[in-house]
């Protein structure tokens, strides 16, 4: 029964849905798909979700509070270490797990990886979402479907669902909403209508001028930044139909030689971060903004518990 077709007597449903997947399964856009707004940092470089990023979908019958996780890998740094403890934690807490795998690419290392960790969690009910199926034929796409049913019986997972999406085209994003819904608890809703993340403002700011930085440096500095939303305050002395919200950011990244990628030549390329990022800022908080970009040097921040503490993680 779809959204539209609620009954009456069916009782309302609310909880926590958690997609999972190596990095760049599709986690992000789709959460984005099925909020209907960009509220998850999308990008095309692993390992760019850092914060547990909730879109909320609302829905007549049921409230889905999507968690986005980073995704879980093999740690090479105490900042990695962090975020797979954040996944597992994470995991055992949700009322429904999706795990995403791309339908254009062989079921790999990493998946299988993360599968095993999911058989160990027994209660939670998982729906294996085969993510980008507008990148493969039918026949690609049949073959990708049949594999996440037989990985599921090697390792004794039973899938609740098996379901291909296009979050891009929003084939079936409606069907998965629908199928999330009867596996969620019974209960009201768990955040009021119209909101659609409960992050605060000032992360969410911070991952769209994170996202815009990286555009264009995609291998010279995949996790080497961060950034920090040091304040957002209204500009005083304007009048009441023509607000300015300034936002002063700092973009930090590990070692000065960076700097200047960052910068780029003659300031260029900050310049264009800060346009782009200005643009999504100013649609997600919906009011003028006026964006001060800084950059600095946090030495090895991400080995580095303090800084890493004092950067948000």
């Amino acid at each position: 029964m779809s959204a539209r077709t609620h009954s009456v007597d069916a009782p309302h449903r609310a909880g926590f849905v958690c997609f999972v997947g190596r990095p760049n399964a599709g986690k992000s856009t789709l959460t984005n798909a099925l909020v209907g707004q960009k509220v998850a940092i999308t990008s095309n470089r692993p390992q760019t979700t850092r914060h547990t990023v909730r879109g909320i979908v609302h829905r007549p019958d049921a409230q889905l509070v999507l968690v986005d996780t980073p995704g879980l890998h093999k740690p090479r740094t105490l900042l990695g270490e962090r975020l797979n403890d954040v996944v597992r934690t994470t995991w055992a807490e949700v009322d429904v797990i999706g795990f995403c795998l791309p339908a254009d690419q062989k079921i790999g290392p990493g998946d299988k990886f993360i599968a095993k960790e999911l058989a160990g969690i027994r209660k939670t009910p998982k729906i294996a979402i085969v993510t980008k199926t507008d990148l493969v034929d039918p026949e690609r796409l049949a073959e990708q479907l049949i594999a996440v049913d037989q990985l599921g019986r090697e390792l004794g997972i039973e899938w609740a669902e098996i379901v291909p999406v296009s979050a891009v085209r929003g084939d079936q994003v409606a069907l998965l909403s629908d199928l999330v819904v009867p596996l969620l608890p019974e209960g009201p809703a768990l955040y009021p209508e119209g909101d659609l993340t409960d992050e605060p403002e000032q992360v969410m700011v911070a991952e769209l001028i994170r996202e815009a930085a990286l555009e264009g440096v995609r291998d010279e500095l995949p996790h080497s930044i961060a950034v920090v939303v040091e304040e957002m305050l209204p500009r005083e002395d304007r009048p009441a139909d023509r607000p300015l919200l300034d936002v002063h950011a700092v973009i930090y990244i590990e070692r000065p030689s960076q700097k200047g990628i960052v910068i780029g030549p003659k300031g260029a390329r900050l310049k264009d971060v800060g346009s782009k990022s200005r643009k999504h800022i100013e649609a997600l908080l919906g009011t003028p903004v006026f964006l001060d970009l800084h950059v600095k040097v946090a030495k090895d921040w991400q080995r580095d518990p303090k800084q890493l503490r004092r950067l948000g993680f």
